[in-house]
């Protein structure tokens, strides 16, 4: 499956336990290929870099390096019409989109707002996510 995983998922999902830890182990284990544009992987090392995640700042491109770029897939710098209530969330539309993402996760509100699908490309929550990497769990 070839997913875009919006900001806080893959944050939740590489420095937390809990529910969002599977979809971790899901892009590791050759499961989820992660797409991503240029914009989404800066995004991602400027938000790794707040305080309140306390990383060195040797960590967060050693995290970006060894457990997002060699499972990721890099889409042309996706771009697009404004979509969502926020026009900073389009870009994972835009990037599901041009990268033809068999799904978009997200837990923001702005996204999901826009029901189960935007353009074709299915928009899930985190638990949608997980119950469709483990069918049988409760």
């Amino acid at each position: 499956m070839r997913w875009v995983l919006d900001t806080n998922v893959i944050v939740s999902a590489l420095l937390f336990r809990g529910a969002a830890s599977r979809l971790h182990r899901a892009w590791r284990g050759g499961e989820v290929r992660l797409l991503v544009d240029r914009a989404l992987l800066l995004e991602l090392a400027r938000v790794l870099a707040y305080p309140k995640f306390r990383l060195s700042e040797e960590m967060i491109p050693l995290l970006l390096e060894q457990e997002i770029l060699p499972f990721c897939e890099v889409v042309p710098d996706a771009q697009g019409p404004a979509v969502s209530r926020d026009p900073h969330d389009d870009k994972f539309l835009h990037v599901a989109r041009a990268g033809r993402a068999d799904a978009l996760v997200s837990g923001d509100r702005d996204l999901l707002v826009l029901g189960n699908e935007w353009e074709g490309v299915p928009i899930l929550t985190l638990r949608e996510a997980i119950d469709l990497l483990d069918p049988e769990e409760p």
